[in-house]
């Protein structure tokens, strides 16, 4: 099983960006898909997005479309999230995920590995 270590959070003002990494361990990154995670005091763990084996293909929900970008690496073992124009409301932990199947990113949230969270603040 990979595993997964996040990094980035932080405080940051509305309208400003911030980007987090996750390094995976290992030497098959390649063939995991991946994805990012929130979780605000009180509420589910949503998506945020969500890359391929190959970053061909990727996932943004409504919330944060246009304004998050996610990639990787895999020379690096690394999956990036670019935060843009971000609100209070983005406020939460965010964590890694790493799955066998891109669909498994978006449709069983039991399956494959969790980082364990970095805290993102944005103030108004």
């Amino acid at each position: 099983q990979v595993q997964l270590v996040e990094s980035g959070g932080g405080l940051v003002q509305a309208g400003g960006s911030l980007r987090l990494s996750c390094a995976a361990s290992g030497r098959t990154f390649s063939s995991y898909a991946m994805g990012w995670f929130r979780q605000a005091p009180g509420k589910e763990r949503d998506i945020v997005a969500a890359i391929s084996k190959r970053g061909a293909s990727t996932f943004y929900p409504d919330s944060v479309k246009g304004r998050f970008t996610i990639s990787r690496d895999n020379a690096k073992n690394t999956v990036y999230l670019q935060m843009n124009s971000l609100k209070p409301e983005d406020t939460a932990v965010y964590y890694c995920r790493a799955a066998q199947e891109f669909r498994e990113i978006l449709l069983s949230p039991n399956l494959g590995s969790w980082g364990q969270g970095t805290q993102v603040t944005v103030s108004s």
